[in-house]
């Protein structure tokens, strides 16, 4: 099975979680006008069962191509913020249901200005670079209890990457 990538959108990504980016977001001015404040940007929801948030930095690397997907995760005590700290786009590979089905999966292509907050207990990909190494920035819940499931796909689905440089991108 073949998995089509899209480009990242808040109306798309929506039944996942929250896209982080500037526009369209609510902003003000602050610090007497030297600075610009984009607000409320993602729902962070960890404070479950005694949880507390944790600030991290995940250095991802790319994977070997075809990248073939066989595995999916999700956190059922807490949200999951990712940033990237470089201008580097990114691909997200998402699911919906209770167990993640071939069928049900969804690509995204995020551009580098764009971070995701996943949902509590939605399915996903370990991250995903693409030429290089990249940093993250990385809200994530720490605290007590099993805040990580993974599950292995009935089946590999290999991302559909021919046009890869064009997804997203204007004409």
């Amino acid at each position: 099975m073949k998995l089509k990538i899209q480009p990242l959108t808040r109306a798309a990504f929506a039944p996942y979680g929250d896209v982080i980016e500037t526009d369209g977001a609510t902003h003000y001015p602050i610090n007497e006008g030297t600075a610009e404040r984009f607000h409320d940007l993602a729902e962070i929801d960890v404070e479950s069962d005694g949880g507390r948030p944790l600030i991290n930095i995940f250095v991802g690397r790319p994977r070997p191509k075809p990248v073939i997907v066989r595995m999916m995760e999700r956190h059922p005590l807490g949200t999951q913020l990712f940033v990237p700290l470089q201008d580097m786009d990114y691909l997200i590979v998402v699911a919906a249901g209770e167990i993640p089905l071939p069928q049900t999966l969804r690509g995204f292509r995020a551009k580098g200005s764009q971070g995701v907050n996943y949902h509590r207990n939605i399915w996903h990909h370990p991250l995903l670079v693409l030429d290089q190494e990249c940093r993250f920035l990385v809200v994530d819940r720490g605290g007590k209890g099993v805040n990580l499931e993974e599950a292995q796909l009935s089946e590999p689905v290999l991302l559909d990457l021919p046009n890869f440089a064009d997804i997203g991108r204007p004409d």
